[in-house]
């Protein structure tokens, strides 16, 4: 094109761009294998300043055919696992000196929308999505109350695999292990044009170990996504799960002593689940700078609990009844988000509004049922229980904001706000028996609630965040928490403990030190301080002179610890590290002092919180050469107690000492070209220990760990 100075030419350039799902760098990728940071901006969420962790399961070796979470997890520091059941069929994590149980302390996600029978009233996960579909576990501790609600632990959100890059691949796994456990597994996924999808299937059942505990378990997962413009996508997705589980019941302290840890104290408890989870999502780029994301969630799903509630050290009497605790689950939420980049003092900094509804409703049941072995899950009178009958709607209005304010090329500030409206009700009937010495009843009585209750309030946060250099950084942040009282803590007849009838909410907020990143090129870390103030803390005492629970607001709590991670790679400290190999030592630790500062119980205050171990030790090694990848590990856990009075042991195991117990695992994965291989021995010293006093299912008592086992696994990808 030839011009002149006297013509004027205008061209217009469209734009082109494509959004990454990630970018693999070998070096990095060897570096801290299996574990990583969240970037400061990724996708619709901030997470700068926030402690946090990113778990890449492919990078390392594991037994993701029993979802063993003790593996998963352990470059996670200060993580409290229970371990409930040989096969991993639910998961039990928490951190900080928080409740285990079934997650509840963590806001669960899965690709970011949510996955708990309730997040308000009920925020326990039931459902795990198969961990060999999972291609990252993104973990935030308590600071992510601001952008993912207001859960002390944090936010756990698993990130199932993306559509591979080809019309059609089909994955094909089958996996054998000790005690009967039979693993299938099969995905499908691929692109066309505008049209991405990805499936799975898993079938799995199990013996178990102990007596009466077999299983069966379905699962399944299908995602449909369409590339609309280059501005906007669409997606659904569909989760399911379908498992029956027979439950054999706690042990006595005298049972583990004398190390007979196989027995069934209960052979007619069962427990079912049927989980639906739904949503759908919509990415739209505004402009260069804007991103819109809206994500609506639906679940709807049952679970049904079964058998003989009471204490362990009692025989069960074939002919009684038994008792049938049954919930429905019916929950809606939509949570929009707009992220936008800008320049400030020359630096682009972004950010991030949004806003959140939900709409939860628990019918929840509990009446007698046949006194049969059966998973007969059946009351006997629907029409007039022997318990209760209520329903729990939830409402939940929320608006949130975060932004990053980059000062400097280095130094940056993370200001954040969110707003919550809750409503929660209670709407039934429940009754009251009095029985003589004989068992007789003497009167009943019935009686009706219709409660509600609603509150508003602000949450504030703020981080800031100093990098010394690419690869090391300095963070800090506090952050504001709140827990709303659970559906559990309004209403459950259970022969183990009694309710406080003025149980009230919980508050209080999480705060983080630490240095992370490379601080030699062999040698990469995450080094934090914590400080969790938990005010109006709900939990369990056994009072003087009682075999009764009674479950109320203990009081306030503090919790102060240490959380350490490192991991040494070995060949390049050594000046002999390669593309294609790679050996690294990782430690971490978790030193935590978690103590009742108030209560209005004198004999609480200046005890140490439950299930919270001082010292947390997991350590291991990684190795991988080309298509080989080896990984040993080593957990240690200091002992701790299971109730707030700090009790040693009592005749019913409901509450007592859980001693403390090391446990190692070695893991070998094999894939060359399109074939996988993989084996491995769980528990490798066949250590004898226990991570759990159950008060109710799946014991009432103790829940003995799974001694050592082995599984072997072969899979095809074409």
């Amino acid at each position: 094109i030839r011009l002149t100075k006297d013509n004027e030419l205008k061209v217009s350039l469209q734009e082109i761009s494509q959004n990454l799902e990630g970018v693999e760098v070998t070096d990095d990728e060897l570096r801290t294998i299996g574990i990583n940071r969240l970037q400061a901006v990724d996708g619709f969420a901030i997470y700068e300043a926030k402690k946090n962790e990113l778990i890449v399961l492919d990078d390392f070796a594991s037994n993701k055919v029993a979802n063993n979470a003790r593996q998963v997890f352990a470059k996670v520091p200060g993580l409290n696992i229970w371990e409930s059941d040989f096969a991993g069929l639910q998961l039990d994590i928490a951190a900080r000196g928080l409740g285990p149980s079934r997650t509840a302390n963590f806001n669960t996600r899965q690709n970011g929308y949510d996955m708990s029978a309730d997040a308000l009233g009920y925020p326990e996960s039931y459902y795990i999505p198969a961990l060999q579909a999972i291609e990252r576990i993104e973990v935030v501790r308590g600071a992510a109350s601001l952008q993912y609600g207001t859960q002390f632990g944090g936010m756990l959100n698993f990130k199932i695999k993306e559509a591979p890059e080809k019309p059609v691949e089909v994955r094909v796994e089958q996996a054998v292990g000790s005690f009967g456990l039979l693993n299938s597994f099969a995905s499908v996924g691929g692109r066309k044009n505008k049209l991405d999808y990805y499936g799975y299937f898993q079938y799995r059942q199990g013996d178990g170990w102990r007596d009466n505990s077999s299983f069966d378990s379905y699962l399944s997962f299908a995602r449909l996504g369409y590339q609309a413009s280059d501005r906007l996508k669409i997606g659904f997705e569909y989760s399911f799960l379908d498992y029956q589980a027979q439950q054999p019941g706690g042990l006595t302290d005298e049972d583990f002593r004398q190390g007979n840890l196989d027995q069934s104290r209960r052979g007619r408890n069962w427990f079912q689940i049927s989980w639906n989870l739904l949503s759908g999502t919509l990415d739209y780029k505004i402009s260069s700078q804007t991103k819109l994301n809206i994500r609506s969630f639906g679940l709807f799903s049952r679970r049904d609990a079964l058998g003989n509630l009471e204490q362990i050290d009692r025989l069960d009497d074939p002919a009684s009844n038994r008792t049938l605790i049954s919930d429905r689950f019916q929950n809606f939420g939509t949570e929009v988000r707009l992220i936008n980049y800008y320049n400030f003092l020359g630096n682009k900094s972004a950010i991030l509004v949004g806003s959140r509804f939900y709409s939860g409703l628990t019918d929840r049941k509990q009446g007698d049922a046949s006194a049969s072995a059966t998973a007969d899950f059946r009351f006997l009178n629907p029409e007039d229980l022997e318990d209760f009958d209520y329903d729990f709607p939830s409402r939940n209005h929320a608006v949130f904001l975060e932004n990053v304010l980059n000062l400097s090329k280095n130094f940056s500030l993370t200001p954040g706000i969110r707003f919550e409206q809750i409503r929660t009700d209670s709407e039934g009937t429940w009754k009251q028996t009095v029985r003589d010495f004989a068992g007789n009843v003497e009167a009943e009585n019935v009686f009706t609630d219709d409660l509600s209750v609603n509150r508003s309030f602000f949450l504030f946060g703020i981080g800031a965040s100093y990098y010394l250099n690419n690869d090391l950084n300095l963070y800090a942040n506090i952050s504001e928490n709140f827990r709303s009282v659970t559906f559990s803590d309004l209403r459950l007849n259970n022969p183990n403990f009694l309710l406080d009838s003025l149980i009230t909410d919980e508050s209080g907020f999480n705060a983080d030190l630490g240095i992370r990143g490379g601080l030699l090129d062999w040698l990469n870390v995450d080094i934090s301080l914590f400080y969790l103030q938990y005010n109006d803390r709900i939990g369990v005492l056994l009072p003087a002179a009682s075999t009764l629970l009674f479950r109320t607001n203990i009081g306030d709590s503090r919790h102060i610890g240490l959380e350490a991670y490192m991991e040494v790679e070995l060949l390049k400290l050594l000046g002999k590290s390669s593309e294609r190999t790679g050996l690294t030592i990782f430690s971490n630790l978790s030193l935590i002092d978690a103590t009742y500062t108030r209560s209005d119980d004198a004999a609480i205050e200046g005890n140490e919180v439950e299930y919270v171990p001082n010292v947390t030790f997991r350590s291991g090694i990684n190795y991988k050469w080309k298509d080989l990848k080896v990984t040993y590990q080593f957990s240690h856990l200091s002992e701790q107690f299971s109730d707030a009075t700090n009790s040693r042991r009592n005749p019913s195991a409901l509450t007592g000492l859980i001693p403390s117990y090391q446990v190692m695992d070695l893991s070998i994965e094999y894939q060359p070209g399109r074939y996988t291989f993989s084996t491995g021995v769980n528990n490798l010293t066949d250590e004898k220990y226990f991570t759990r006093r159950a008060e109710s299912y799946p014991g009432p008592g103790i829940i003995p760990a799974t001694p050592r086992s082995f599984y072997l696994s072969a899979g095809i990808k074409f």
